[in-house]
């Protein structure tokens, strides 16, 4: 077989495993190296460190480290839901809605891959990533032709917006190269970055995830930053702003080949903050079974919740809190207890007094002090 018929028959059957979107690039190596570096340097990528090691900075320097037999790289995109919510506030990230796109997309990139050996009739030398490698995807997926970075840092298409997970597969044979995307279609635009509450986006194409909504709720294991707290409104795990302000995420419109595994989960698409503080371990991993949610882990997606009723400032969500402020977690009382602090009143006064008695971590006993002091 020709390698532009292999090429061809390779893309066809990224598009019939749920990849619409496939192009191939080169392993050459990146040109985006000296920036991460400059990133790194500047210690936006917070607490992972696992980002600048020497392991993976060898290794998303040169594609060829990874997989030496290297000749072409296919990268693939696959589309899912778009946000319901507005720019204002949204619980729960689109992309974590469904099931995890590590498991989905892995296994489908595990088909391709078989697919691929069975046309070239031996093994392929190969190694396939969606979010799980040590690869600059992004620029390998602009030089693919799937799209260009935005100022928001999220790869966009013209035709799909942002709402699309990457994947890539390096693969020890040649396939036909596609032509990259060389435009900036994001133009005067910077709706992104004057929209971002928590100013998360330093410069158009710099983020800072010690700032960011995404990275605080989800990858940040501590408290999240006093100053950040009542930035975040009422987002639980994960952020959409900077997409559904941008112009090329139409609201209301979404691709019509979204894998069903894609499609949002109807038990997590509404999420009563109230009832969701009272999640013991079982309940949440039975409820989030299959889903990104579970990175942030139990004691995480507390505190984004205790925080997220904060924000919102309801008394019917005095009852909830006061109960956290028993939980084992002095992560989950200390987050209770500043929201607490947020909502006030008298009746939020006798909670916190009467907890302060009975409380033995110093830290937590700052937290309920200082809530007291904003009332």
């Amino acid at each position: 077989m020709d390698t532009t018929t292999l090429t061809q028959k390779i893309k066809e059957r990224a598009h019939e495993l749920g990849f619409p979107l496939a192009g191939v690039t080169t392993p050459d190596p990146p040109l985006q190296r000296g920036f991460l570096q400059n990133w790194l340097q500047a210690g936006y990528q917070a607490s992972m460190d696992w980002i600048g090691t020497d392991y993976s900075l060898e290794r998303r320097a040169d594609p060829r480290v990874i997989l030496p037999e290297c000749r072409s790289i296919l990268v693939l995109g696959s589309p899912y839901s778009a946000p319901r919510g507005n720019v204002g506030g949204g619980n729960i990230a689109a992309y974590a809605l469904n099931q995890d796109y590590h498991d989905v997309l892995g296994k489908r990139l595990q088909a391709l891959v078989e697919a691929i050996e069975d046309w070239v009739g031996e093994p392929v030398p190969n190694r396939w990533y969606t979010d799980t490698g040590p690869v600059l995807e992004k620029e390998l997926a602009m030089r693919a032709g799937l799209g260009w970075i935005g100022k928001n840092t999220i790869l966009i298409n013209k035709e799909y917006g942002s709402y699309f997970f990457l994947a890539e597969i390096l693969l020890g044979i040649e396939l036909i190269i596609d032509p990259p995307i060389t435009e900036n279609y994001c133009g005067d635009c910077t709706r992104c970055l004057v929209t971002c509450p928590t100013g998360a986006l330093r410069e158009p194409y710099t983020l800072d995830a010690n700032r960011c909504i995404s990275y605080l709720t989800i990858e940040h294991r501590g408290e999240i930053p006093e100053g950040l707290r009542s930035r975040i409104g009422d987002w639980i795990f994960g952020c959409d702003i900077c997409q559904l302000i941008c112009p090329w995420n139409k609201p209301g419109q979404e691709a019509s080949n979204i894998l069903e595994e894609f499609r949002p989960r109807e038990e997590i698409l509404e999420v009563d903050l109230i009832e969701e503080l009272g999640l013991c371990q079982e309940e949440f991993s039975a409820r989030f079974k299959g889903s990104p949610v579970k990175r942030a882990k139990r004691r995480g997606y507390l505190r984004n919740v205790a925080i997220a009723l904060g924000n919102r400032g309801e008394e019917d969500a005095l009852p909830a809190l006061e109960k956290a402020l028993e939980a084992p977690e002095p992560l989950i009382r200390k987050s209770s207890a500043w929201a607490l602090g947020k909502i006030g009143g008298e009746r939020t006064s006798r909670i916190l007094q009467k907890r302060l008695k009975d409380e033995t971590d110093p830290g937590v006993i700052r937290a309920i002090q200082d809530a007291l002091g904003e009332q």
